[in-house]
């Protein structure tokens, strides 16, 4: 079909006419340009039942309009309709038709009267653009019913437009929150390469990101372009994104369904955008194996009253001039041949009830009317000043302060950018109980709703892309379990990761956690590093083996020491109990005893009076066995002395002096121990460095000096009783207790001297179970060293327990 521009394809006169850009056919045929002749009409092809549709409602609405007498009582409307073809050129062509009538020559005096009152459409965003910018100087309104790119909010370049539907800002946006609420967060991306796609992909792209959704590409081709259209099939259909997002206008989207039928590319789930998910015309035999299952956002249906019926009788009968034609039948059909794509369609109504867009049209021709009533100062019983000249630019302003309510009960104003507030259905492409497609309504966006409440939808009420039964999954990489932490692969985008599991002490218990988080002090992270829990607290134990096994031996050393002590104290009046010093005997049993008892006080939980006793205890009684040890080493010397003739040296080292011998010793160490505890004393303490999983109970000790100042003088006393037994060791003595006491001495100073490395290296309790073990080693030497040959005379050899024995070998030495 031809298209030529001086004559629009509808037309009525009227007093005020309204122009209308719509793409009844969706292509051109170029024409032949050989440049030999006159270039022909460029040929319109592929028939868009959808637009005719559309330049239906809007004959239907001035018609109504006309019909009322409340609105422009005594104004008649005309309209002017133009078929662009879906070519940007044809639509230049119509805007200027538009805009200076119908006359072909400039008359000698211009009026400077549009054609128009203001323009409705187009559908597209990009012919929209050209209109607008085409229309913009005269300041002639354009109003799109479907045009939705964000670009055309800019007052600045676009002053005189206005839309009775959404821009894509709220729409692009509703996308990513659309995807974000089904949990995909790897999604490809196609749009048209157009303002609308662009734009429209731009803004979701940025949400996208606000909202941590990766997109594995991004493409976008043009209906012009082949080559363009064939790599973005390749690659949808390589990619690993289930998810797509497609925004683009109906027609791309036809030329798309084709070739992904084409490649059988299928298995996705589509989301779509307004411009074509409610298309009717992408409904084919072989469209659903790739488009069901489909989501995406588009306008509320529309609820005109009588519509159906007029595009299927009235509009025949009086919009198509061809039909009125009288005289032969010849004529009729040469008037009408410019019409023959739209005779199959005439009795056609099947698609009235998925009409989403009628509204917005319905909507833009009563703005224009409202604003040409309150500028033509109608009234009901006056009527309108039919004389008053409109100038385009009055009713751009007009329609900036419009605010009516429609027939069907909706309220029609325009914000400041010249666009409607956004509300959309969130449509499934689902089938119906005899096979049919359905768009289906599963929930709805409202941005004029308060945050968090804009976005409904029912999931149990979709049918999943790919004929799956279950919502499908898009994600680059699986979720990470509770402890786990997100790793981001090098070089690819933030949603694919590795699953990192925490150190140990930290723990992540979300689901795709980024960081893992450090356990508080007192806390260590379980198994599945999921969860904080409390650390193992380690102390030497009375209930342990390792605790069970020193309280034994300590407790065996203390009775076996008071076995011996109630020998000595049975056996006290024998001559080998009296030849060794039996008042110091018995003072270094009952020290020997409290060394083995004070052992105990290192098991158990430290607490404050255990950690000052433990230490101070086991000092004081050492000190104590040792002024014995050494009291009964200076006995021994004083009393070899003593047999040489002419000496009375054992006047000085009486039972007296061997007592307060004793007493000062040990005096000198509780003094140590008081200053110790006074400035800077042992205290308990949760050592939680040494274990990073455990709590080790220890007690501090305060001032290491005053430690080291009680060891070093037991090792000062110990190291004199050494020296002075050592020298006495071969006095003539038929029971020289000096090379006894030589080897308790040696025992005890090895055992301490090995002690202080195995202490200091020790780790948790073990520090505890060394400082036992030598205390209970060095006691044991002790005991066995001194008292052991004394008690086997005593119960074995009870004949050499005499005087004359014990004095005889000395007598026999030392003549």
């Amino acid at each position: 079909m031809g298209s030529n521009s001086k004559n629009p394809l509808l037309s009525k006169d009227g007093d005020m006419i309204i122009g209308g850009a719509f793409s009844i056919h969706s292509g051109v045929t170029m024409p032949s340009m050989s440049f030999t002749e006159k270039p022909k009409s460029l040929i319109c092809s592929r028939f868009n039942l959808r637009e005719l549709r559309f330049a239906q409602a809007m004959v239907f609405v001035i018609e109504e309009i006309n019909r009322d007498s409340s609105l422009l009582p005594n104004i008649s409307v005309g309209y002017r309709i133009y078929d662009n073809c879906g070519s940007r050129f044809l639509s230049m062509k119509a805007a200027m038709a538009l805009m200076n009538g119908q006359e072909l020559t400039a008359i000698e005096c211009c009026s400077g009267q549009a054609g128009v009152q203001a323009i409705i459409g187009e559908s597209e965003s990009s012919p929209t653009i050209v209109l607008s910018r085409t229309t913009g100087p005269f300041k002639i309104p354009v109003i799109s019913h479907s045009s939705t790119c964000e670009c055309l909010s800019s007052r600045t370049e676009y002053p005189s437009f206005f839309r009775t539907i959404a821009s894509d800002y709220y729409q692009s946006r509703a996308l990513a929150q659309l995807v974000k609420h089904f949990g995909w967060s790897w999604v490809g991306a196609v749009n048209s390469d157009s303002d609308y796609g662009n734009n429209g992909m731009a803004i979701f792209l940025e949400a996208a990101e606000e909202e941590g959704i990766c997109v594995e590409y991004s493409e976008k081709f043009d209906r012009s372009e082949p080559a363009k259209l064939t790599k973005v099939v390749d690659t949808i259909k390589q990619g690993t994104a289930k998810v797509v997002i497609i925004f683009v206008a109906h027609i791309e989207m036809n030329i798309l369904i084709e070739q992904l039928i084409l490649k059988n590319v299928t298995g996705f789930q589509m989301i779509g955008v307004e411009g074509w998910i409610t298309a009717v015309n992408l409904i084919t035999p072989t469209s659903y194996s790739v488009l069901g299952g489909s989501l995406g956002f588009d306008v509320g249906k529309s609820n005109i009253i009588g519509f159906s019926d007029y595009v299927v009788k009235e509009f025949w009968e009086t919009a198509l001039p061809c039909l009125l034609t009288t005289g032969n039948t010849s004529q009729a059909e040469n008037n009408c041949s410019r019409y023959q794509d739209l005779f199959p369609f005439k009795n056609y109504n099947d698609d009235i009830s998925e009409l989403r867009y009628t509204n917005n049209i319905y909507n833009g021709v009563y703005a224009v009317a409202h604003s040409l009533h309150s500028l033509l100062k109608c009234t009901e019983k006056q009527g309108c000043e039919k004389d008053q000249t409109i100038q385009p630019w009055q009713v751009v302003e007009s329609l900036k302060k419009v605010n009516f309510t429609t027939k069907t009960g909706e309220q029609v104003w325009f914000d400041s950018t010249g666009a409607t507030a956004a509300k959309y259905d969130v449509i499934n492409w689902q089938r119906g109980p005899d096979g049919e497609v359905l768009f289906k309504q599963v929930g709805y966006y409202d941005a004029s709703l308060p945050p968090g409440q804009q976005f409904v939808i029912t999931a149990k009420n979709i049918v999943w892309g790919g004929g799956r039964v279950e919502k499908p999954r898009s994600v680059c990489s699986e979720s990470c379990s509770p402890g786990t932490r997100k790793a981001a692969q090098k070089g690819r985008p933030v949603c694919c990761y590795d699953c990192i599991p925490c150190a140990e002490g930290e723990i992540s218990n979300m689901t795709d956690s980024n960081n893992c988080e450090p356990c508080p002090g007192e806390y260590w992270s379980n198994a599945e590093r999921d969860k904080c829990v409390s650390k193992v607290i380690e102390f030497l134990s009375f209930t342990e083996v390792m605790g069970v096994i020193l309280v034994f031996f300590s407790l065996f050393g203390t009775g076996l020491t008071m076995l011996v002590g109630i020998l000595f104290l049975i056996k006290k009046d024998t001559p080998i109990v009296r030849a060794n010093n039996s008042e110091l005997s018995f003072l270094l049993l009952i020290s020997l005893a409290l060394c083995f008892l004070c052992s105990l006080t290192f098991i158990g939980r430290p607490s404050e009076w255990s950690c000052m006793l433990r230490h101070t205890a086991f000092g004081i009684t050492f000190v104590l066995c040792i002024s014995c040890v050494l009291g009964k080493t200076i006995v021994v010397l004083m009393a070899f002395r003593a047999t040489l003739p002419g000496s009375d040296v054992m006047k000085w080292f009486g039972p007296l002096q061997q007592r307060l011998s004793v007493l000062t010793f040990t005096l000198i160490q509780v003094l140590i121990c008081v200053v110790w505890l006074t400035t800077s004393p042992p205290f308990p303490y949760n050592n939680m460095h040494y274990y990073k999983d455990k709590i080790i109970l220890e007690c501090q000790l305060g001032s290491a000096v005053g430690f080291w100042a009680v060891l070093a003088y037991v090792g000062v006393l110990a190291t004199l009783c050494f020296v002075l037994a050592f020298l006495a060791r071969k006095l003539p003595d038929n029971f020289n207790e000096a090379k006894f006491i030589t080897f308790s001495i040696l025992i005890f100073c090895a055992v301490w001297i090995t002690f202080i490395p195995a202490y200091v290296s020790s780790p948790g309790k073990f520090t505890v179970a060394v400082e036992i073990f030598a205390i209970l080693a060095s006691s044991f030497g002790l005991l066995f060293c001194i008292f052991t040959p004394k008690c086997y005379i005593i119960l074995f050899k009870p004949e050499l327990n005499t005087k004359k024995h014990v004095m005889g070998k000395t007598a026999s030495k030392s003549l």
